[in-house]
C-alpha cells in the first residue's frame, strides 16, 4: 500500500513528538514534522496527503497558515490541534474550511487517530469516484458506444467533438430510440465537466406538479408532505451536466421558471429565499419539434433560443444503410458475452430480412429483436425464421415488459416445450439446464403441458 504522508505542525517538541510516534503505530503513515509555519510552506511541494497544525505558531496564526496552504493546494484536508477550547474559534476555523478542529487535551491523539482514518477513507472514496468517472469517459468515448459508418452518423460524430470541445447548450432531436441520453453521456463524458456529476432527468415521467420541486428543490414546510429540505437536479448537476429529456412536454409556467433560472445562472428553492449560484452545462432533448412548438404556442420562443445551443439530430435507424448490421452484430456479441452462450452470427438470410424492415423503435427495437433472436436461435446462426418484427412491442412484448428473470424463464422455457413436443430431456440439453428444474416447474404448476 501506497505510504500516507502526514505534515504535523508544532513548536513544542515534546507534544509533536507524542502525536509523532501515536500516528506511526500505522506503518503506512510517514510522518514529516515541522515547528514553524514557513517551514511546512515551503515543503510543500512534496505533496503531503495530510497537514495537522497547531493554532498558536511563533511565526504565525494557524488561520493564516491554513489560508497560505489553501493558496497553494486546495485540496490537502487540514486538521487545527489547539489550546483554545473557545467554541467561537472552533467555528470560525471550520467556517473558512478546515477539515477538523481538535482541543489539545488527555484525548487528543485517539481523536487525531480517528480523524485521520475518517479522512483518509473520504479520500479513497474520491479517487474511487474519480477512476471510475474516468473509466466513464472511456465507456462513452462515441466512437466506442455510438456503432456507425454511415455519412448521418459520422456527421453526429463530429458534432459530438465539437459540442464536448465547449460549454454551449446543446439540444438534441431525433425519434424514439435513436440514442438521445447516449449521445448526451458521450459529451459530458468527453468534455471537461468529466468528473463532476451527469444528472439526467425524464421530464415527461415525472407529474407536472413535481416537476419545480425536483428541478429546483424544496425547503422544508414549503407545502403540504416536504417534511425536510429536498436538493434539486440543477444543484446536483452544479460544475457538471443536466439532461433535459422530452423537455416538450414542459409546461409553460414552469418553462419561465427555467427561462430564468438559465439567464441568471442561479436558483431559489421552492419556499426559499436563499440564491444558490449555478455553473451548469444543459443539454435538452426532445422527439418533436420545438421550433413547431414555437409557432403553435406550446413553447416559449425565448426558451427556444436559450435552449437550442448547438442542435443536433439523430437519424433514424432505417435511413443509416449498413449501420443496421453493424448495430445487430454489436448487439449480438455483447448479449452473448453477458450471457456466457456460445457466440452467435447472424445467416445471409438473417441480414437481408433486418435490411428490409423500417424499425420504427430504432436502435432499441433493434436490440431487443436482437436479444431475442439470440434467445430463440436452435443453432450459433440466427436465421431469418429467428428474427421477428414484432418484437417492438405491438403483438409481442418479449423483452419490452418488464418481468422478473423467473417470468422470462418460464416463457421461454414454455416456447420451447411447444417446439418440441414436450421432449424434457432434448430442451433441457438445448436449454443446457437440468432436466430436474423444468420437471419441477412443472410439478410445482408452474408450467403445465
Amino acid at each position: 500500500m501506497e505510504n500516507y504522508s502526514i505534515f504535523i505542525v508544532e513548536d513544542d517538541p515534546w507534544y509533536g513528538e507524542i502525536l509523532e510516534y501515536h500516528l506511526s503505530l500505522n506503518p503506512d503513515y510517514r510522518i514529516t514534522r515541522f515547528v514553524s509555519g514557513k517551514d511546512c510552506l515551503s515543503n510543500l511541494h512534496k505533496k503531503p496527503s495530510l497537514i495537522t497544525i497547531d493554532y498558536s505558531l511563533p511565526d504565525t496564526t494557524g488561520a493564516e497558515l491554513f489560508k497560505n496552504i489553501r493558496a497553494v493546494n486546495p485540496d490537502i484536508p487540514v486538521i487545527v490541534i489547539s489550546g483554545q477550547e473557545d467554541i467561537s474559534v472552533a467555528v470560525e476555523m471550520l467556517k473558512i474550511g478546515v477539515t477538523d478542529y481538535l482541543v489539545k487535551d488527555d484525548n487528543t491523539k485517539d481523536l487525531l487517530w480517528n480523524a485521520v482514518m475518517r479522512i483518509r477513507e473520504n479520500q479513497n472514496l474520491k479517487k474511487e469516484v474519480e477512476h471510475l468517472r474516468e473509466e466513464l469517459g472511456q465507456k462513452y468515448g462515441f466512437e466506442k458506444i455510438i456503432k456507425g459508418s454511415s455519412p448521418g452518423i459520422q456527421k453526429v460524430f463530429s458534432l459530438i467533438e465539437k459540442a464536448a470541445g465547449t460549454t454551449i447548450n446543446v439540444s438534441i432531436s431525433g425519434e424514439t430510440g435513436t440514442g438521445k441520453e447516449l449521445v448526451a453521456k458521450s459529451i459530458h463524458y468527453n468534455s471537461e465537466r468529466k468528473k463532476h456529476p451527469f444528472v439526467a432527468v425524464n421530464m415527461a415521467a415525472i407529474p407536472h406538479e413535481l416537476l419545480e420541486s425536483e428541478l429546483f428543490g424544496h425547503e422544508k414546510g414549503a407545502f403540504t408532505g416536504a417534511m425536510a429540505r429536498r436538493t434539486g437536479r440543477f444543484e446536483e448537476a452544479n460544475k457538471g451536466t443536466l439532461f433535459l429529456d422530452e423537455i416538450g412536454d414542459m409546461d409553460m409556467s414552469l418553462q419561465s421558471k427555467l427561462l430564468r433560472v438559465l439567464q441568471e445562472r442561479e436558483l431559489t428553492r421552492v419556499g426559499g429565499s436563499e440564491k444558490i449560484k449555478l455553473d451548469v452545462r444543459l443539454i435538452v432533448a426532445t422527439h418533436c419539434n420545438l421550433a413547431d412548438e414555437v409557432a403553435k404556442g406550446t413553447f416559449r420562443e425565448d426558451l427556444y433560443y436559450r435552449v437550442m445551443g448547438l442542435p443536433i439530430l439523430l437519424p433514424a435507424l432505417r435511413e443509416r444503410g449498413n449501420d443496421i448490421l453493424i448495430l445487430a452484430k454489436y448487439f449480438l456479441d455483447e448479449f452473448s458475452k453477458e450471457n456466457k452462450i456460445v457466440p452467435r452470427h447472424i445467416s445471409t438470410g438473417g441480414k437481408e430480412k433486418l435490411m428490409k424492415y423500417h424499425f420504427p423503435g430504432n436502435v432499441r427495437e433493434l436490440k431487443a429483436m436482437i436479444e431475442l433472436a439470440a434467445i430463440m436461435s436452435d443453432s450459433p446462426e440466427i436465421q431469418a425464421d429467428d428474427i421477428n418484427y414484432t418484437v417492438s412491442g405491438r403483438r409481442n412484448s418479449f423483452l419490452t415488459e418488464e418481468k422478473t428473470m423467473k417470468e422470462y424463464t418460464l416463457e421461454i422455457i414454455k416456447h420451447y416445450l411447444k417446439k418440441y413436443d414436450n421432449n424434457v430431456v432434448q430442451i433441457a440439453g438445448k436449454l443446457d439446464i437440468g432436466k430436474s428444474t423444468i420437471y419441477k416447474m412443472i410439478q410445482q404448476k408452474e408450467i403445465t403441458l
